[in-house]
Formats: C-alpha cells, structure tokens, sequence
C-alpha cells in the first residue's frame, strides 16, 4: 500500500485549514471576550464616577446612604448580564469548535474505512482475522466518540439551565 503524493499534498491542505479555523474561531471569541471586558470595565468607570457624584453631592449622611444603596442592584443586575454574556460566547465557541470536531472524525472514520478496505483487498490470505480486529477497533472508536459526543452535550445543555435558572433568580 503506497501513498499517493495528491493524497499527501490535500490531506496536509486540509489539516492546515482546519487549524486556520480552529484558530480563527477562537481568535474571534478572545476579541469578543475582550470587546465585552472593555465595555464591561467603562461602564462600571462610569457607575463609579457617577456615584462617587451622587454620594458627594448628598445634602446629608442619610441622603448618602441611600445613594449609595441605590448603585448596589444595578451593579447586580450588570454582573449577572456579564456572566450570561461570557457563557453565551463561551458557548458559541464550543460549540462550532464540536462541529468542526466532528467534521474532522468523520473525514478520518471515511479516509480510515477506504484505508482498511483497500488493506483488505490487498492483505495476503489468512489476515481476516487481523482485518476484522482492525474494523472493531475502528467501530470501538466510533462508539466512544458518540458517547464522547453525547456525554458533552448533555454538560452543556446543563450548564446552559442552570446559567438560565441562575440568571432568573437574580433578575427577581
């Protein structure tokens, strides 16, 4: 069994842009992860500086307290929005690095399959045995990868209802 050198040639093509998405996709949720930070630090240099204003500005220790009291809820409200928010790009990034995952495994299960076909047509007589070994090891990996799959899913659709279910209790 030899390698084709256009076989070589498009399967190091494809591995190079898999890695050029696996990287652009997560370049593209650090500078959204970044975006939200900057926002996240000006509007809370903002809720400062207003409040510090509101505070100095009260006529008395009363009127302080209560300006002072009045920032904590939205400040709440603002870091519950900012945690939903990291969750969601979080979330949006694992899951188009899966789909690409599985878009990956299941080119390898194609290009593993047509590998041991044509080892079996070629293999010598008496190497079934070795050839069915092989198609079981193959069928073991597929079953542990849906499981994988499976089992990773099941996480994310529950850290998804308790970030839902944490998030409507703060906003109560």
């Amino acid at each position: 069994m030899s390698i084709n050198p256009e076989q070589l040639a498009a399967a190091n093509k494809a591995t190079v842009d898999s890695l050029l998405s696996v990287a652009n996709t997560a370049l593209a949720s650090a500078e959204r992860i970044a975006t939200l930070n900057l926002n996240a630090a000006r509007s809370a240099l903002e809720d400062t500086a207003s409040g510090v204003k509101s505070v100095l500005d009260a006529k008395d220790p009363k009127e302080a307290l209560a300006a002072q009291s009045a920032l904590a809820q939205p400040a709440v409200e603002k870091a519950v929005a900012y945690s939903r928010s990291v969750y969601e790009i979080t979330a949006e990034t694992q899951q188009e690095l899966a789909k690409m995952v599985e878009a990956q495994f299941s080119d390898f299960q194609k290009s593993m399959a047509g590998m041991v076909e044509l080892a079996a047509k070629s293999a010598p007589a008496g190497s079934e045995g070795a050839i069915a070994a092989i198609q079981n090891a193959i069928a073991a990996a597929n079953s542990a990868f849906g499981n994988m799959n499976s089992v990773a899913k099941q996480f994310a659709d529950a850290a998804q209802a308790n970030i839902t279910a944490a998030t409507k209790k703060k906003s109560k």
